[in-house]
């Protein structure tokens, strides 16, 4: 089939690369126009964007998905089918275009973790398995028909950048089995099934990214995973002049050790130990405002623990 891919980031390149290797023809690409980023405002290309020139194929980058001559350019792709992988919403004119219709990869098992963040919302709720999704988009997002779908367990202190590109491999055969089938008039579309007790995946912004010390040891450890390494997890710490620093903590782990409320920060090894509601959370790195990320060893001989408290 001839095949238009829409995406951006890395987790879609992964796709792109598959469908690249299979027997179907990318005819073109749509991607997010270039960005300024950073201190110096340089020009900053979409993964995507650098796959696609790689590989000489047409790009697109609309500033507007409505925009006429975008859609001109579709027509002139003659697409049977799109494939659509963490990018924006498309309007109903664009989706409905190619005869064969669109399908998106989602990152869960639909319906559960609809969204923008559906590997940081899994782990951060503690789940063991979660997996890929392919399916017919629909007006409402992420409700279209289900196509096929893996699943792959998630471990006690798997991460959501882990996760993510175990995730990624996974759905690259997905989705190009999603298109073999559809080729062959073999898929199967179900409708999702909706449910009162369906999890969501919302984007996340930095004030929900919070660690909050009453909670116990298991959920704050799945928090952090769950935001390592975006958009990362913080807390508020004093140092002896009373000033309140954001300090960003990752690579936890569970301990078996019962929290003492009286020593809400200690060390333990090469680690920082954090009093949750019922037992520590061990840490193995840390960034106060203003500094570098640093191993807890590099953290400890410039500063004096007994310096800092929650």
């Amino acid at each position: 089939m001839r095949i238009v891919f829409m995406g951006t980031p890395d987790f879609a390149v992964t796709i792109l690369e598959e469908i690249i290797s299979s027997k179907h023809e990318v005819v073109g690409v749509v991607t997010a126009p270039d960005r300024k980023a950073g201190r110096g405002q340089k020009i900053n290309m979409s993964a995507v964007k650098k796959c696609a020139l790689q590989h000489e194929l047409p790009l697109a980058q609309p500033e507007k998905l409505k925009a006429e001559d975008f859609h001109q350019t579709l027509k002139e792709w003659n697409a049977d089918l799109f494939v659509v992988v963490a990018f924006r919403m498309l309007p109903k004119v664009v989706w409905d275009m190619p005869p064969k219709g669109t399908i998106n990869l989602h990152a869960s098992l639909l319906p559960d973790y609809r969204g923008a963040a559906p590997i940081n919302w899994a782990i951060i709720n503690g789940e063991e398995k979660t997996g890929v999704t392919t399916f017919f988009i629909e007006e409402k997002i992420d409700t279209g028909d289900l196509l096929l779908q893996a699943e792959m367990k998630i471990g006690e202190n798997t991460t959501a950048g882990e996760l993510h590109d175990d995730l990624a491999k996974l759905g690259k055969n997905v989705v190009v089995d999603t298109l073999n089938q559809i080729e062959s008039n073999s898929i199967n579309a179900i409708p999702q099934k909706e449910s009162a007790k369906r999890k969501e995946a919302p984007k996340l912004f930095k004030p929900d990214c919070e660690i909050d010390w009453t909670n116990t040891a298991k959920n704050i450890h799945d928090f952090v995973r769950g935001l390592n390494p975006y958009p990362g997890s913080h807390t508020y710490i004093y140092n002896k002049e009373g000033k309140k620093l954001q300090c960003k903590l990752s690579d936890s782990r569970l301990t078996d050790l019962s929290s003492n409320q009286l020593e809400k920060i200690k060390t333990e090894g090469e680690t920082l130990l954090f009093a949750a509601s019922d037992k520590y959370v061990s840490f193995g790195s840390i960034q106060l405002e203003g500094k570098r990320r640093m191993t807890v060893k590099e953290f400890l001989v410039g500063n004096n623990l007994e310096d800092y408290t929650l």
